[in-house]
């Protein structure tokens, strides 16, 4: 499975050609990541990137609606004090625990 996280172009670096380049910021922190799929986006305008790359870009609510998802994953997972899962999490089919 893979996993497309929302980020903000910040600023470009190099907009042209087969290399666009920009700075995307991800929950405060900056990355360069490859443009060459979006070279149409905006500074201040969210994309949705995977391996570094953007994939496309997404409008403001749907890059928010991302995040809330993504920040709700850390909150749902469930630890015990000796460093293993709280219950068994292995999945069998459909979802179901085993």
């Amino acid at each position: 499975m893979c996993l497309g996280v929302p980020g903000k172009v910040v600023r470009w670096i190099e907009r042209d050609g087969p290399f666009a380049r920009a700075d995307v910021e991800f929950a405060g922190v900056r990355r360069v990541c490859h443009m060459a799929c979006v070279t149409e986006v905006e500074e201040n305008q969210f994309v949705l990137i995977h391996a570094g790359i953007a994939i496309s870009r997404i409008d403001e609510r749907e890059a928010q609606r991302l995040i809330d998802d993504l920040a709700s994953l850390s909150d749902a997972d469930e630890w015990s004090q000796d460093g293993k899962p709280a219950r068994d999490s292995r999945v069998t089919h459909l979802g179901e625990s085993s």
